[in-house]
């Protein structure tokens, strides 16, 4: 399995710019081939340990069954629209890949 974490911070740091963001990951995302397990949220205020890093408003959690299927999921036109449609938004993004 291959792990996909995404960790955006956003121009408009508000409530309301946070929940859309989210939202358009869960219109986006969550449903392609070999998805075995998708989420999406904000940052949870009150884990604020010295080691935890909190230089991001959302995050995006989704692990594939195979590369294959992460690489595929890269290139399909809702990925695509997700971006286009949300890239002026970020002021940072990072991507987070790794074997699971």
């Amino acid at each position: 399995m291959l792990a996909h974490n995404v960790f955006f911070t956003l121009f408009d740091s508000s409530p309301e710019a946070i929940q859309a963001m989210v939202d358009q990951c869960h219109k986006y995302l969550k449903d392609h081939p070999g998805v075995v397990f998708f989420a999406a949220g904000d940052l949870a205020e009150d884990l604020a340990r010295p080691v935890n890093d909190r230089m991001f408003h959302v995050a995006l959690h989704v692990i594939f069954d195979t590369r294959e299927n992460h690489d595929a999921y890269q290139t399909v036109p809702a990925h695509l629209e997700f971006i286009e449609n949300n890239k002026a938004k970020w002021k940072q993004v990072r991507v987070f890949d790794s074997n699971c």
